[in-house]
């Protein structure tokens, strides 16, 4: 069993494929770049906490092993333990880098909770089922 098996929300359905999930990071990556653009100029706490978060999205999504990865090294489920580990710096990091109290914490927290939907939300064992089926 993968760590993320035990991540559950009562009455989420585990419906979003490897397929979709990749999507999900790619577009979750390019809306932190974005708001590290937003904030480069703004807010250098908010910016460099954007741009982390941008980098550990995008490099665990290359290198992992579903459609969208490209050097597919990472097992998904193991991608599943490193988006866990995302949301939580992303929930957290506002505290540790003393901006909790500000505007642009916000983004932050909204994506840290939507991410932890989307790993409850996940099928993080599709492509082992498909590969045995096949």
């Amino acid at each position: 069993m993968a760590f993320v098996d035990q991540i559950s929300i009562e009455q989420v359905p585990r419906t979003i494929d490897p397929a979709r999930h990749a999507m999900l990071d790619y577009g979750v990556a390019a809306t932190y770049f974005a708001l590290w653009m937003k904030y480069r100029r703004t807010h250098r706490g908010a910016a460099a906490l954007a741009f982390i978060n941008g980098a550990m999205v995008l490099g665990v999504s290359l290198f992992t092993d579903y459609p969208g990865g490209v050097w597919r090294k990472i097992p998904f489920p193991v991608h599943g333990t490193l988006d866990v580990v995302q949301a939580t710096v992303a929930g957290i990091g506002p505290a540790v880098m003393g901006f909790a109290n500000d505007g642009e914490a916000r983004a932050f927290y909204s994506q840290a909770v939507s991410e932890i939907g989307v790993i409850a939300a996940t099928d993080w064992h599709a492509l082992e089922r498909a590969r045995i089926a096949a």
